[in-house]
């Protein structure tokens, strides 16, 4: 199933430090240390540290009486009355043709999302191999379909001690004799709380159903098994692959980034389908 894909764009270097031991008989190495364990606390004041912050503003309060008490007021609410113009470059220059937009003005926001939003991207990921661990043929409503469950082996043999197996599942009308659109969307599994009930679904068919219903197919990629969102799974997941274990940069990138990464690869997937 072939699938056109866009740039991967702003939604995606690596810390370098890293020990190596020599290994083999041709002079190859091997990362040899453990990675870096740290709490979400540890990895958060580390950064802190990093950036010279020694404390951060106090929280929005629901409590109308307090200090933090949170602003429902919209005439409060803009701290930034006059936002940066798009079409203007750094040194005041307005952008007037295609040329300046291209090589001169998008460089530059591209630039301000890497350092200050989405982090960089390392300079060389590794390749991912996928795997097909079960196909099933099963109704989807009044839809008959093929239901794929892959995992993409990230390639750890620069770092054996970090291993990242990527879990996607791809859902395609079984009627399809050719390529088809295929939508995507990143699947969470959260604990269920003791005494949380769930609200109802919203009536109607679900968005996969109709989906199916114009011929399309859909895929649910984890991205948790990409890499972890919280602090203390920074030195795992992709981003501690490639940083053989240790702690990032502070403009490395963060997970949002890597899921993007992650979806970049199932779109690989796609195109040789």
């Amino acid at each position: 199933m072939n699938v056109r894909r866009g740039a991967e764009g702003l939604l995606c270097a690596g810390l370098v430090a890293f020990a190596i031991g020599p290994v083999g008989m041709a002079g190859q190495t091997v990362a040899t240390l453990p990675p870096v364990q740290l709490t979400a606390e540890q990895d958060h004041q580390r950064l802190m540290d990093l950036l010279h912050i020694t404390s951060i503003r106090h929280g929005a309060d629901g409590n109308a009486t307090s200090a933090y008490a949170a602003n429902y007021d919209e005439g409060k609410a803009n701290p930034w009355p006059v936002l940066p113009d798009p079409l203007v470059l750094a040194n005041g220059k307005r952008v007037k043709t295609a040329k300046v937009w291209w090589k001169e003005r998008r460089p530059q926001i591209v630039e301000a999302f890497d350092r200050e939003i989405y982090g960089r991207m390392p300079g060389k990921t590794p390749k991912v191999n996928w795997e097909v661990v079960s196909t099933s043929r099963e109704m989807h409503g009044d839809v008959p379909v093929v239901t794929k469950k892959l995992v993409g082996h990230v390639d750890h043999s620069e770092y054996p001690l970090v291993t990242v197996d990527m879990q996607l599942t791809l859902t395609t009308p079984a009627s399809a004799t050719g390529p088809v659109p295929v939508m995507m969307e990143f699947g969470f599994v959260f604990p269920v709380r003791a005494g949380f009930t769930p609200p109802p679904p919203p009536p109607g068919p679900t968005w996969q159903q109709q989906v199916l219903a114009k011929g399309w197919g859909y895929a649910v990629l984890y991205p948790y098994t990409v890499q972890a969102d919280n602090g203390a799974g920074l030195t795992q997941g992709i981003i501690g692959l490639v940083n053989h274990g240790q702690p990032r940069k502070p403009d490395d990138w963060g997970a949002l980034r890597a899921w993007a990464w992650g979806a970049s690869r199932a779109l690989d997937y796609f195109e040789t389908d």
